[in-house]
């Protein structure tokens, strides 16, 4: 889970934006999260593909730096 402001400690995936198997283009969404302030869209770093999520959506509480995705 990506910080997204500096007093995230955990957030929720609202949905993905992508699919198994999906292309992942630096500066594109890959998912909505909440926060405890607001959903944001997370944008992607880097390059590759969607191979598994390891959070469903509407997973609470998903601590900052747990891995929600897997990108090869």
């Amino acid at each position: 889970m990506p910080a997204l402001s500096p007093t995230m400690e955990s957030g929720t995936i609202a949905g993905w934006s992508l699919g198994i198997g999906d292309e992942v283009i630096p500066g594109n969404p890959i998912a909505e999260i909440e926060t405890d302030k607001a959903t944001v869209a997370f944008e992607a770093q880097d390059e590759g593909f969607i191979a598994a999520f390891l959070a469903e959506p509407g997973s609470d509480e998903v601590a900052v730096g747990t891995p929600i995705a897997v990108v090869v």
